[in-house]
């Protein structure tokens, strides 16, 4: 199991961060443009975990530094069948990180969750950078 995944299993958001390289990508599921950085995504991370309820991974596929880890949540009662690809860079950081998620009703009802916390995010990640 990858150190990510135990971090997100026992909700910690500081070693959730540390699996991170500075230069990683997030790519969203209901945003058209990736969000770059560190700072962004470890807030965007944080934000999820305050939305995502009854959380659990059901599966993990390695493929070399390609990881997809399978998950299923609720988010304002909707539920929410998803996943993270991964890709670690050489330092086993991750570097680019998209999420994947259906059906369109959770995929709604996350996007209207994760707006509602978007303030929150950014002055979380302007704060990381300063």
């Amino acid at each position: 199991m990858n150190a990510f995944r135990k971090a997100v299993e026992a909700r910690d958001t500081e070693a959730m961060a540390a699996c991170l390289a500075d230069n990683v990508v997030f790519t969203s599921p209901v945003a058209f443009a990736p969000y770059p950085g560190k700072p962004l995504t470890a807030a965007i991370l944080r934000g999820v975990m305050r939305v995502f309820e009854n959380f659990r991974y059901e599966r993990e596929i390695i493929d070399g530094r390609n990881h997809a880890l399978v998950f299923r949540t609720e988010v304002g009662g909707k539920e929410i069948q998803g996943c993270d690809f991964l890709h670690l860079d050489e330092n086993g950081l991750i570097d680019e990180f998209t999420v994947m998620v259906r059906p369109l009703s959770g995929a709604q009802a996350l996007s209207e969750a994760m707006a509602a916390q978007f303030d929150q995010i950014k002055a979380e990640a302007l704060e990381a950078m300063s």
